[in-house]
C-alpha cells in the first residue's frame, strides 16, 4: 500500500513560483508512474504532469508546458513539481498519485491507484 503526502502549496502572486512535493512511504516511488493532477472548484480533476517509472519519462498538459517541471529524487523517495510563471487559472487543489500504468498527461485519474490528500495552490494578487 503506497501512502503519498503532498506539501508546498500556498498563496502566490501571478508570475510567481511554487514547488510541490510528493513524498511516499511504504513503497519505492521509482517503481510507479507518479502523476500530478489538479481540481478547481466546479471542475473535473485534470492531469497536469507525470513521470514514468524507472526511465523517468515525463509528460505535461499543454496548459503547463514550458512553465512546470516534474522531477524525482530517488534518495528522498519524493517527486517534485516546480511551477513557474503561475497564472490565476492554475489555482486548484493539487494531488499526486501513483499507478503502474504508463506515463501520459492525458491518462484518466481512474487509472491511478493511490492518491495523496491534496495541497491548495492559490494564484492571486
Amino acid at each position: 500500500q503506497v501512502q503519498l503526502v503532498e506539501s508546498g502549496g500556498g498563496l502566490v502572486q501571478p508570475g510567481g513560483s511554487l514547488r510541490l512535493s510528493c513524498a511516499a512511504s511504504r513503497a519505492t516511488l521509482d517503481y510507479y508512474t507518479i502523476g500530478w493532477f489538479r481540481q478547481a472548484p466546479g471542475k473535473k480533476r485534470e492531469g497536469v504532469s507525470c513521470i514514468g517509472s524507472h526511465d523517468g519519462s515525463t509528460s505535461y498538459a499543454d496548459s503547463v508546458k514550458g512553465r512546470f517541471t516534474i522531477s524525482r529524487d530517488n534518495a528522498k523517495n519524493t517527486v517534485y513539481l516546480q511551477m513557474n510563471s503561475l497564472k490565476p487559472e492554475d489555482t486548484a487543489v493539487y494531488y499526486c498519485a501513483a499507478t503502474n500504468y504508463y506515463c501520459a498527461a492525458y491518462v484518466s485519474p481512474n487509472e491511478y491507484d493511490y492518491w495523496g490528500q491534496g495541497t491548495q495552490v492559490t494564484v492571486s494578487s
